[in-house]
């Protein structure tokens, strides 16, 4: 039998599966031939149809799913703007995206075989050491019981283990070479990554934000997901935030399929299913970075990556933002890949950058900089580049202007002029150094550091930024091994420009957030890290010794890993910032203020009071956390007033106490902080009209 008959039998046989299971609602199977069909399948096709080749294994998996997702999110906005030609009043349900769907993935597979299409897929070395499989295997499955055990039973041993795990395992990978090969190194990044992933999203039944802006994204996708349309205006009237949330397709019509066809709770899009597809995001930089450096180099560049604390845990808050790293990585991968043919080139390229834009706004702004940047760059240096031309760069410039002016009302564009104008604004306090923002004081070791446990947790990121700053000179003046070619080097150069100006320029880091700028520009200076150890060994010894090069680096980032990931602060009891490690000991200002956490008892309360009273003509009092978090999440309700000493409810007005206010007794308020019993009196004439035993709902009966 052919290859070509053996994809199509096996391309009929998982939608035939899909078919069934979705119709029969079979539990398990509809979920994980789903996410196959939906996040695999369907770019394998495109891979085949357009003729891909010269592709190992990590790359197709790479670009099969970044064509599925991104043609899924094509795909919808497609089905949700000419369904009225169809006369389909909910395109976005079940039936019409299943129906599509099907179709697609039919069609392509009948012409792969039809045409006798093939692609040369490049020969791995096969992974025969089963042990060591199962062993990094049970990783993100120790990830995910850990946190359920800690959730349920309040004790962090399996995750404490589980770091340590990692640690271990990241030693025997870098020190011993036939006890882990190279070719084991995309399953170890893997499970490193998503272990730390779902440690941290698994540890409550709810969303995290983490500080971040899952709530916004969260209510947008229920709303566009109960509707089963999206619209470009729909949400203007909610405010410019909203607005500029909706115009990204990432968190409105992608989770919208995936719910509509997996049948899975909206919360575990968000927790499971993102994070899942985020995970290529490290594969992806080990794939461009092990060209330049070497498969152990890029092993060691992508732990650093994973390592940085907001990998995750704050983007565990930035659903879009996940998704568009995926597409911005793989349009690095596309830009640099040499043997891609021209035509693949600039077809991968439109794709990519069309997922891109309607995923980020923010990214996509980054992205234009860096490719712009690099271009006039080697224009003036006269080395034009053949995989970045004049020609991609419009594309982008033109794709991502359109969108973000003819949707949602110009929200996204105008966030953008906004935050232009915030930046102009600043410059006026210029030797003001409060201006750059507290992220970018503890960066450069100028904020106070809270204890001694900080102070050595910053130290040893100050050796990360130092291993950065000389790997950048000594790559800079050739004084490395590794050569790079001109559009890399030049990116590199570029990330280090922008980290400066975020230093520099009063403001900008406060635009996104410097810990969100450093974890982007880590896709170009975290190699720097492992090239600037090799050139102080270089400097000090005279000679090569890699092994002196490993054990540096090993002493350095181990350390680092463990302090990230909040190890030490937990093993030593002293204040830590980890929900999965520590939340059982944690402030409850920090646990459910902060990081937005939500328990069932705030979650049940926020949903009854969604189905039980008139959201739209009702006057809502709650305290600010949970007006923000759990309110807009699981009660749908975006607009409200914050409690206070002063407050007083009229009639036809309900008060939401969660969590923090009945069971921990406390109200905050700005950087106020009341007890519930000294703001008792607002409470006088108010009846409970629900309580859990966690949350209560209170007002004026009839």
């Amino acid at each position: 039998m052919s290859i070509n008959s053996q994809f199509l039998l096996s391309m009929l046989f998982l939608q035939f599966t899909l078919d069934v299971a979705v119709l029969l609602d079979i539990p398990v199977v509809r979920q994980i031939a789903g996410f196959l069909c939906l996040t695999f399948f369907l770019g394998l096709i495109t891979l085949k149809l357009l003729k891909f080749d010269k592709l190992d294994s990590l790359e197709l998996v790479l670009f099969s799913s970044g064509f599925s997702i991104a043609l899924l999110i094509f795909t919808g906005l497609l089905v949700n703007e000419f369904s009225f030609m169809l006369d389909i009043k909910y395109p976005l349900s079940l039936l019409p995206l299943l129906t599509i769907l099907s179709m697609l993935i039919l069609t392509g597979g009948v012409l792969v075989y039809s045409k006798s299409i093939t692609v040369e897929i490049l020969k791995d070395e096969p992974l025969q050491k089963l042990s060591l499989i199962i062993i990094f295997s049970c990783l993100p499955i120790l990830g995910i019981i850990g946190a359920i055990y800690m959730a349920t039973h309040g004790n962090n041993i399996i995750l404490l283990f589980m770091i340590i795990l990692i640690s271990v395992l990241f030693i025997v990978s870098i020190l011993f070479n036939k006890a882990v090969p190279s070719n084991m190194y995309p399953l170890t990044i893997f499970t490193f990554a998503i272990a730390l992933l779902y440690h941290s999203s698994f540890i409550s039944n709810y969303i995290i934000p983490f500080g971040s802006d899952v709530t916004g994204e969260f209510l947008v996708f229920r709303i566009v997901e109960t509707s089963a349309r999206w619209s470009s205006t729909s949400l203007s009237s909610m405010g410019l935030w909203y607005g500029r949330q909706n115009a990204m397709l990432s968190i409105t019509i992608l989770p919208t399929i995936y719910k509509a066809i997996l049948n899975i709770d909206p919360s575990w899009v968000f927790k499971m299913l993102n994070p899942l597809i985020f995970s290529l995001v490290p594969l992806g930089l080990y794939q461009v970075w092990q060209t330049y450096i070497g498969k152990k180099y890029a092993l060691i560049s992508v732990f650093l990556f994973i390592s940085f604390e907001p990998f995750y845990t704050e983007m565990l808050g930035l659903n879009r933002q996940m998704i568009a790293e995926v597409f911005f990585v793989l349009l690095l991968v596309t830009l640099l890949k040499k043997e891609i043919k021209p035509v693949n080139r600039v077809i991968s390229f439109m794709i990519f950058s069309f997922a891109l834009v309607t995923s980020h706004y923010a990214l996509a702004v980054i992205f234009l900089f860096f490719i712009s940047s690099v271009l006039i760059s080697l224009f003036i240096l006269k080395r034009p580049s053949k995989n970045i031309t004049v020609p991609m760069v419009v594309f982008f410039f033109v794709v991502m202007f359109v969108w973000y002016i003819y949707t949602s009302n110009s929200a996204a564009f105008n966030s953008i002029l906004e935050y232009g104008n915030y930046v102009y604004q600043q410059l006026s306090d210029f030797f003001n150094p409060t201006s750059r923002g507290e992220e970018v004081l503890r960066g450069l070791g100028i904020a106070e550091s809270p204890s001694i446990w900080n102070t050595i947790s910053r130290i040893f990121s100050y050796f990360t930024q130092a291993f950065i700053v000389f790997g950048f000179v000594g790559l800079t003046i050739n004084r490395t091994k590794i050569r790079v070619q001109n559009e890399y080097f030049v990116f590199t150069v570029i990330a280090m420009v922008l980290l400066m100006m975020l230093i520099l320029v009063p403001g900008l880091a406060n635009t996104l957030k410097m810990t969100r700028f450093y974890h982007i520009l880590l896709f170009f200076l975290a190699p720097l890290c492992v090239v600037g150890a090799e050139f102080i060994v270089k400097l000090l010894t005279k000679q090569e010794k890699e092994f002196i090069v490993y054990a540096l680096l090993l002493m350095i980032l181990i350390p680092y890993f463990l302090f990230q990931a909040e190890f030490v602060f937990e093993v030593v009891k002293s204040d830590s910032w980890s929900i999965p490690l520590s939340k059982y000991r944690m402030n409850v200002l920090l646990l459910y203020g902060h990081y937005g956490y939500v328990d069932t008892f705030s979650a049940y309360g926020a949903q009854w009071l969604s189905q039980n009273m008139d959201v739209k003509n009702t006057e809502f009092y709650a305290d600010e956390s949970a007006l923000v978090n759990v309110l807009t999440m699981y009660g749908m309700i975006y607009e409200g007033n914050s409690l206070s000493n002063v407050t007083i409810v009229t009639d036809n007005s309900v008060v939401y106490l969660s969590t923090l206010n009945v069971v921990h007794e406390v109200i905050p308020f700005g950087s106020f902080l009341w007890n519930t019993s000294e703001v008792s009196s607002i409470f006088d004439n108010l009846d409970t009209i629900y309580t859990n035993g966690g949350s209560e709902i209170r007002s004026h009966l009839p």
